[in-house]
């Protein structure tokens, strides 16, 4: 066994081996051996004599490895500077050449006043000043020996420092301590313990919220029509098909009213019982033109299809509806489905919607939920889809489930026409026509079903400045619907708890509080805790929280789970908009009224179109193949003519603002060691700054 031992020492490596590879190709991989016992004896040992030359060697190598780390850390540096300088000159070029979104057009300056709409961004800008200001002092008084940590102050041993002795400095700095302990932190945490306890309160609604969406998952629980309805669908012209009216509003969709036209003429409902409405409010000759020959060629093909055109535009949406109700075949029809322009329905839509209501008299909206075709575009769309699928499926799907009631989404539904004009019928007194309808029928008893396994497909918006408009509509039409509705709520002869659902739940937590929080919490108490650092954030409020409620929100979307840090950053870089949306509609401010109709890329229409042509050489007589390759032709030639387009970018100057103010703070904080708040602050302004410089989505024509 002996031999074995000595075998076994002689050829085992001492201490701990490093593997080194180095990037030059002329040299090899070594093996460092890490210094043993005997390499520290300051005898001249036998073993130690022996083992010189070996040592010898593994020191130049050392010296080598270390002069290796040393070149990848100034090549490391390199990078970095040129970073930062081609970032700089990127900045810079965008600041050129693209427009900012303080300046207004023609009819901008029409639909609001440019002191309301500059005042949140000098509002922003007092803070940003302040921050920097704020900043340079602190770091002199950092150099000066001022290491005050939060909330751990000295202010005994600052209160006993005879003034006499100190310099200007020291004299203005240990005041300016004392007046913010003594003025500025008492109501700072007073608000920032207010908006955690918002941040709290609507963090419980989320997580209920998601418990309720378990339960109906766990218990399969669904709304499901009755047996007779659905074979009566079944049997024939003779079975349950009620007289559908199918309404189609838009306003120069010109690249997306093709597909919409297909998808709502190809529904599988017997011709003589369904009517489909184009409600056409475009102001543009050629939109028009095309959109009134796609009409007539359906005609042509049999379709039951009219087509309409106002010459008085008032009202928006709103007004384009309630124009086309007043038509007097309309009291032919018991209900009527509503598409936006980019919406494109299946054939079976009729039939998996309208059976819900035979024999279920109460029942005023079937809402079925939306599908993104472009939902993996950019990362502006996987974002978007992220939310609206928890919207769907958690929001919607409890509400409907548990309450019978939840907020009209616009499109993809079917109303029954009775609870319509119960309810006073289509008015132009918001932004958000499809929010005040179902408010107003909510108080008149009727209920709604969502279907959450019935899909309808549409578009996405793919530019930031196209998502931005939309949110603010979104988001200011609520607040000026309360207004008009809270004292009707108040009189209602609903029950006490839908009241309090529907004032409490509905509007202020979810539409009002919501962005509040967001905004004021994370955006202006945090980076001033900063610079006040006796008023503090708990890391639970900075990290976690928002953590777990990310997570919440994307597990109905379990494929974006990779952006989930994106998705928490950008909700929060998105509060600025809503906010300031929310402010606007609560204060009827000018662009509480603004209405722009969200772009659309067209970018499903050829898939959908050769698709559908492709149905219509099976169904429909008439149609051939010289057809589906005109349609092939037209669309390529509007590909070519949007690429020609040149677009541009548009520099977001509130977000801009923010993500200095963001970063500034980030600076502050390293100063009182506060690390998780300092990794906040960082990430969270570099995603303003690219959200300001419009790096997010696809860039406008």
């Amino acid at each position: 066994m002996a031999p074995l031992f000595d075998w076994w020492a002689k050829d085992s490596h001492r201490g701990t081996p490093v593997v080194v590879k180095m990037e030059n190709p002329n040299w090899s991989m070594v093996e460092l051996e890490g210094p043993s016992e005997e390499d520290f004896l300051t005898t001249d040992s036998p073993s130690r004599l022996g083992r010189d030359k070996s040592r010898n060697k593994n020191a130049k190598q050392l010296t080598w490895v270390l002069l290796l780390k040393a070149h990848k850390a100034a090549g490391c540096l390199t990078s970095i500077a040129t970073a930062m300088v081609t970032l700089g000159s990127a900045i810079k070029r965008r600041i050129h050449s693209g427009r900012t979104d303080i300046e207004t057009t023609d009819i901008d300056r029409e639909n609001e006043n440019p002191t309301v709409k500059t005042r949140f961004y000098t509002f922003i800008k007092i803070f940003l000043w302040l921050s920097v200001l704020l900043l340079g002092f602190e770091v002199a008084a950092y150099f000066k020996g001022w290491h005050f940590g939060a909330p751990h102050l000295q202010l005994q041993y600052l209160l006993a420092m005879p003034f006499g002795f100190q310099d200007i400095f020291d004299s203005l700095y240990s005041r300016w301590v004392l007046f913010r302990v003594e003025y500025l932190a008492p109501p700072l945490q007073f608000l920032a313990n207010a908006c955690i306890v918002l941040f709290l309160v609507q963090s419980i609604d989320r997580l209920v919220l998601c418990l309720g969406c378990f339960w109906i998952r766990f218990k399969n629980i669904k709304p499901i029509p009755k047996q007779d309805a659905v074979a009566d669908l079944e049997s024939g012209e003779n079975g349950f098909f009620p007289m559908v009216l199918v309404q189609i509003p838009m306003c120069n969709e010109k690249e997306v009213y093709q597909q919409s036209i297909a998808a709502v003429c190809n529904l599988d409902w017997p011709k003589s019982k369904i009517l489909i409405q184009i409600l056409d409010d475009s102001d543009d000759p050629t939109t028009r033109l095309l959109i009134k020959e796609e009409v007539n060629k359906w005609q042509q093909e049999g379709a039951h299809i009219l087509y309409r055109h106002r010459v008085i535009r008032d009202g928006y949406k709103a007004g384009n509806l309630k124009s086309a109700m007043n038509c007097s075949y309309v009291k032919d029809y018991e209900f009527v489905a509503i598409f936006d322009a980019d919406f494109q329905p299946t054939p079976d839509f009729l039939k998996r919607t309208v059976p819900h209501f035979k024999g279920n008299e109460e029942l005023g909206l079937v809402q079925a939920r939306w599908s993104f075709v472009n939902k993996d575009e950019n990362l502006l769309t996987r974002l978007q889809n992220i939310n609206l699928a928890f919207h769907f499926e958690v929001e919607q799907q409890v509400n409907g489930i548990f309450i019978n009631f939840f907020g009209f989404n616009g499109t993809a539904g079917v109303w029954r026409i009775k609870a319509l004009e119960d309810s006073g019928g289509w008015l132009e007194r918001t932004t958000v026509e499809d929010m005040d309808i179902a408010v107003r029928a909510h108080l008149h008893g009727w209920k709604f079903i969502f279907l959450n396994d019935v899909e309808c497909q549409c578009e996405l918006p793919e530019s930031y400045e196209a998502y931005r408009k939309q949110q603010h509509r979104w988001h200011s039409g609520p607040m000026q619907l309360f207004r008009l509705c809270l004292p009707a709520i108040i009189r209602s002869k609903i029950s006490i708890w839908k009241k309090f659902n529907m004032v409490f739940l509905f509007f202020l937590l979810r539409k009002l509080i919501l962005p509040f929080y967001s905004f004021t919490l994370f955006c202006i108490i945090l980076p001033m805790t900063m610079f006040i650092p006796e008023a503090e954030l708990p890391a639970w409020v900075v990290c976690y929280i928002p953590a777990t409620m990310s997570f919440l929100n994307i597990l109905p979307a379990p494929k974006s789970f990779p952006f989930i840090v994106p998705y928490l950053l950008f909700e929060n870089t998105m509060s600025v908009t809503k906010f300031n949306a929310m402010i606007s509609g609560l204060f009827q401010l000018g662009s509480a009224y603004e209405w722009v109709v969200t772009k659309k890329s067209g970018r499903s229409s050829e898939g959908d179109l050769v698709s559908l042509a492709k149905k219509e050489t099976k169904h429909q007589r008439g149609s051939s193949e010289p057809n589906l390759e005109e349609l092939k032709e037209e669309i390529m030639q509007q590909d070519q003519k949007d690429k020609k387009k040149k677009k541009h970018n548009r520099i977001y100057m509130k977000e801009l603002a923010l993500a200095f103010l963001l970063l500034t703070a980030s600076a502050r904080s390293l100063l009182s060691a506060q690390g998780i708040h300092f990794y906040f602050l960082l990430f969270q302004g570099i995603s303003f700054l690219l959200v300001g410089l419009d790096l997010i989505g696809e860039q406008v024509q």
